[in-house]
């Protein structure tokens, strides 16, 4: 599995504006609304799991690094999306620092393995220096999108 096979053009955003976690969650699963991984009724049922989530551990693991993630019924297969936040948001991240990078991974119920190859794949991107200020540097989500793609 690689992050080609689960992220879409449309689940790229290089200028989140949101800067609360509550919001900032919202702005990424619009994101897979768009990419049309996410029907948009299922949309706060999906925000609402991700808040639960982040009370039992905060996903934004350091380093300006946030993976939000969880398995739900409302996907039928992996869906992810790569948000930027200029500003930063503030996730309660174990450095106390704020995310810069999110990488939203939902999977579906009943899909342990898929869910933890995924995680793995983006772990393993993430982890990389050179990756991410790349990213950073990006001007457009098109080039973005060639740039995982290639990965």
């Amino acid at each position: 599995m690689k992050i080609k096979d689960f992220v879409t053009k449309d689940s790229i955003k290089l200028n989140l504006k949101e800067k609360s976690k509550k919001e900032h969650l919202a702005e990424m699963v619009g994101l897979l609304v768009l990419s049309g991984s996410v029907k948009e009724a299922d949309a706060q049922k999906i925000i609402e799991d991700l808040l639960k989530r982040e009370e039992m551990g905060s996903t934004g693991i350091g380093g300006g690094i946030a993976i939000p993630h969880i398995k739900t019924g409302k996907v039928s297969k992996v869906a992810g999306a790569i948000g930027l936040s200029k500003k930063g948001v503030d996730f309660n991240a174990l450095d106390g620092e704020p995310v810069n990078v999110s990488f939203l991974l939902l999977t579906p119920e009943g899909s342990a393995n898929e869910h933890l190859k995924a995680l793995a794949e983006i772990s393993a991107f993430l982890k990389d220096d050179i990756t991410i200020k790349a990213l950073k540097v990006l001007d457009s989500t098109k080039k973005a999108y060639k740039f995982i793609k290639k990965i």
